[in-house]
């Protein structure tokens, strides 16, 4: 019977590798009673994921920098909030 997948593959992705790693791989792999295609898949999937998570990780920055650039200036509605909230905490 042919095997059924929640997720048909519609890709695939060719490289090179030197032979030894990919025994070595490959022996780790069966290790632990995994395909090393879907061990390759899961290391792909947390890459992205934490190439998400830096990019967000770098927006926040910016993002605070921006604010923290608005906040220096006396007239600014960010100084402002800043003066309300420092007033509240002194209270």
């Amino acid at each position: 019977m042919p095997r059924q997948s929640q997720h048909p593959k519609e890709e695939s992705f060719n490289f090179r590798i030197d032979p030894k790693l990919k025994a070595e791989f490959q022996t780790a792999t069966e290790a632990e009673d995994k395909p090393a295609a879907q061990v390759l898949r899961d290391f792909m999937r947390a890459y992205v994921e934490r190439q998400r998570e830096r990019a967000l990780a770098a927006d926040a920055r910016q993002q605070s920098r921006a604010l923290a650039e608005r906040a220096a200036d006396p007239g600014s509605d960010e100084a402002e909030v800043i003066r309300w909230i420092e007033d509240v905490t002194d209270t």
